[in-house]
């Protein structure tokens, strides 16, 4: 009998399983699942079948644990890598409970990432039978199985108890961490940690809404300044309504509302600067009831940007600190960035310091709860000391060095340097030192086209008065046309010679220089580019230019000659090859053919800054000579 009983056994286990609840006539939809060993996994031809138990050990014995699994055929769900840059995420809500059908293309939840809170969509039909990640989970490291999948409602219910394997991998969320210990009163019973408030951990208590993010206002921005707050918490926004106005690194932009809403929250103040592109600004709710849920509502998933604070003081010197006391009996509160009995930190954080190598112990967070955000990171310098072994001297060094190090009242004032005035720098810099400039100079006698500007401006509108200006840019872009290897730009690998000409006009403003463009200048008339340039500098002064107003350009001129500058010597934009500064006209004597064998004259002194890999000294020489003609005679401007 026990041989009978054996062979059926061993014909049983070579026998493919079929799925749970299918018949032996047709295939199902759906995957198999087989558990060998207490695990879980998909079966599949390549697997082999587990190895049946020895024969022995039915006689007298309980069936071998090894066996088929009992539950019916389902999916394990993972979570997936919602940006590039993801290495973890928050459950921030189900959209679906358990039992509940999903369609393809329904939302089963919401996850918060390292950029922003993504949907995540179901790609087929199928039954939520369980949920293994609870809502406001944090730190899910990307491919734990967040929940258990069914294709028939009744295999619901064998899933109630379900529990995956604890020793499969990136199958478990980690436990929430211990208590601190208690240093007080070691004996008494360990307290489990306090409630995170909901605005740490979004939730199913935060209704849909939708985070703003800072975009890239133009192609250098790197970073932004959130000027001012056209709108208040709880106005309700049109499309194309202004929300905020944006200092980015080339001028103050506003930013537009691209949808209906209301503006439920503001996390970022105004006046707060040097704020990351992709750092949330603001929540905007469809409802108008959802805005009271989001009054303690804070962002933990990006940077935590504040307004700027004071320099902190150095400390002094090792030869003029005073002798420290003997150590303290409590070295662990100078960890800050762990209040809880862990390290706190953002995912984006945590991979930036795997990257960079650095210790978390010794990076102070700022975020809520001393959580250490992307900005604590960036800001981080390695102390040369190590934090435990002199902890009690940084105590009674603090007072003395900020008595010693305070500078005099008034004797200078810090003024704060604005993101257009830190790309200023930054771009003249580079200029100087990458590319060869020269300069060439000559005077050009300003007296016909003196006259001719009189003339014009008595036959032209009260609105419209020509400058001297106005004729500068119409001469430089018709010598470009002349000389186009001059209205070229050096691109490393290529010269790119321009077949139109869009003279950048620098101008002054309270916030540093900007260069507006007056585009196709060589096709314009004085009228016209006199309209411009009054509109783009007006713009200018008031940070009103749009991005393409002030980006591109093929040839700049700088003028100074209303300031009294008789001439000087301007940096190149880069990357243009070419720019002229003009200076102020006087009066000179000039030689002449009457009896007095000389006359009075009005000179203006130009220089033009070439760069050498573009425009070689001849062709500079060229440009010029073509541009003192067009003045120095003005009706050939109209041939």
């Amino acid at each position: 009998m026990w041989r009978v009983l054996a062979r059926r056994v061993a014909r049983q286990c070579a026998v493919p399983l079929r799925p749970w609840g299918a018949s032996a006539s047709g295939p199902r939809r759906g995957r198999a699942w087989r558990c060998f060993g207490g695990g879980l996994g998909p079966a599949s031809p390549s697997r082999p079948p587990p190895t049946p138990a020895p024969l022995l050990r039915l006689r007298g014995r309980s069936p071998p644990a090894r066996g088929w699994c009992s539950h019916p055929p389902h999916q394990k769900v993972p979570l997936p890598a919602l940006s590039p840059t993801m290495q973890m995420g928050t459950i921030a809500r189900w959209e679906k409970k358990e039992g509940d059908k999903i369609n393809e293309g329904d939302l089963i939840a919401e996850v918060e990432t390292d950029k922003a809170t993504v949907g995540f969509e179901s790609l087929e039909e199928c039954y939520l039978a369980k949920i293994l990640v609870p809502e406001g989970t944090r730190d899910v490291p990307i491919g734990a199985v967040i929940c258990i999948t069914v294709d028939k409602p009744e295999f619901i219910d064998a899933f109630k108890n379900f529990a995956l394997d604890p020793a499969a991998p990136a199958a478990s969320v980690p436990p929430p961490p211990p208590p601190p210990p208690a240093a007080a009163a070691p004996a008494a019973p360990p307290t489990p940690p306090p409630a995170q408030p909901s605005a740490q951990a979004p939730g199913s208590s935060f209704p849909p809404h939708m985070q703003i993010t800072l975009p890239a206002l133009s192609p250098t921005m790197t970073m932004g300044t959130v000027q001012r707050w056209e709108k208040k918490v709880g106005e309700k926004l049109s499309e194309g309504d202004l929300l905020a106005e944006i200092e980015t690194d080339k001028a103050t932009i506003g930013f537009e509302v691209q949808e209906e809403g209301y503006l439920a929250k503001i996390l970022v103040e105004e006046g707060t600067r040097d704020v990351p592109l992709g750092t949330p600004l603001c929540i905007i709710v469809e409802k108008e009831s959802d805005i009271p849920a989001f009054a303690d509502y804070r962002d933990v998933g990006a940077a935590d940007v504040k307004p700027p604070t004071p320099p902190r003081i150095l400390p002094p010197s090792p030869a003029t600190a005073p002798p420290s006391p003997p150590p303290s009996a409590a070295p662990a509160s100078v960890k800050l960035s762990t209040p809880k009995g862990r390290v706190v930190i953002s995912p984006l954080a945590r991979k930036m310091a795997a990257e960079r190598g650095i210790d978390l112990l010794q990076v102070k967070g700022t975020g809520p709860d001393g959580r250490i955000t992307k900005q604590d990171i960036e800001s981080f310098v390695p102390s040369k000391v190590a934090p435990a072994r002199a902890p009690a001297a940084a105590a009674p060094v603090a007072a003395p060095t900020a008595a010693a190090a305070a500078p005099p009242t008034g004797a200078f004032t810090d003024i704060p340097i604005t993101s257009i005035r830190k790309v200023i720098a930054q771009r003249l810099m580079q200029s100087k030192q990458t590319i060869p400039h020269y300069y060439l100079s000559v005077d050009i006698d300003m007296g016909e086209i003196l006259v001719l500007r009189k003339e014009l401006n008595q036959e032209t509108p009260e609105k419209v008065k020509l400058s001297v200006n106005d004729f500068i840019i119409k001469a430089s872009a018709l010598a470009c046309l002349k000389v186009p290897e001059a209205n070229s730009s050096w691109l490393d690998t290529v010269i790119r010679q321009n077949h139109v000409v869009d003279v950048s006009v620098a101008v002054s403003t309270p916030a540093g220089l900007i260069t507006p463009i007056v585009f196709n200048a060589h096709i314009k008339g004085l009228a016209s580019i006199n309209q411009d340039v009054v509109t783009l500098a007006g713009k200018a002064r008031e940070g009103k230019l749009q991005p393409h107003e002030f980006q591109g350009g093929t040839f700049t001129v700088s003028n100074l000659g209303m300031y009294g500058i008789k001439n000087f010597s301007a940096i190149i934009n880069p990357p243009q090859a070419c720019i002229l500064a003009v200076g102020a006209s006087e009066k000179r004597l000039v030689p002449a053919d009457n009896e007095k064998g000389f006359d009075v004259a009005s000179v203006m002194s130009v220089t033009l800054s070439c760069d050498h890999r573009v425009v070689d000294g001849a062709v500079g020489a060229q440009w010029l000579a073509e541009f003192k003609k067009f003045l120095e005679k003005p009706a050939t401007m109209l041939l």
